[in-house]
């Protein structure tokens, strides 16, 4: 890939410094950086999503390192990791420095609260973007499995794990039903 190890940080260092609400809004800024400069294709960012999704950690944080090993290798995942998770660390090291001039301050609570209107836009573009995708597999079963999901963990209360569990299963079962 043509990613520069210089590069993957910055723009790592970036996504991961001006993005505020979780490892989905950092997808749109992904995509912008690393599949219009050539590094992924869409489908292989949506591909590593999904897997930062269902691992472990914070989806940014595993993002990340899955396009910094995709575009440079192993090293290039130490450098994205690094660069994923040192702004976070120097801007929580300076607010719990100041923490009760931030915790009464109206502008900041402000501030806050206009972010979350943003980040849920930018969640509900990102959901739009992969049912567009899935809808391209031409297939109804991954088309509907989303609203199941959605259903049984909005009002049924099923953890996100054992929703991931089973759409994995019934995906794989499904893929064989369909090769067989």
């Amino acid at each position: 890939m043509s990613s520069s190890y210089v590069r993957l940080f910055g723009y790592n260092f970036f996504i991961s410094t001006f993005t505020f609400g979780g490892g989905y809004v950092t997808i749109p800024m992904m995509e912008k950086y690393f599949v219009n400069h050539g590094d992924l294709s869409k489908e292989e960012l949506l591909d590593l999503a999904t897997i930062a999704q269902s691992s472990p950690g914070a989806i940014a944080v595993n993002l990340s390192v899955l396009v910094g090993k995709k575009a440079r290798g192993y090293k290039g995942a130490f450098v994205s990791g690094v660069a994923a998770i040192m702004p976070s660390f120097v801007i929580l090291s300076l607010i719990s420095l100041a923490y009760s001039a931030f915790q009464n301050n109206p502008m900041v609570r402000a501030v806050l609260q206009g972010m979350e209107a943003a980040v849920a836009a930018i969640i509900v573009d990102l959901v739009i973007d992969m049912y567009f995708a899935l809808r391209r597999e031409k297939n109804l079963w991954l088309m509907i499995l989303p609203f199941f999901a959605f259903v049984a963990n909005a009002f049924f209360n099923v953890h996100p794990l054992w929703i991931l569990i089973l759409a994995a299963v019934f995906v794989v079962l499904q893929r064989r039903v369909a090769n067989a």
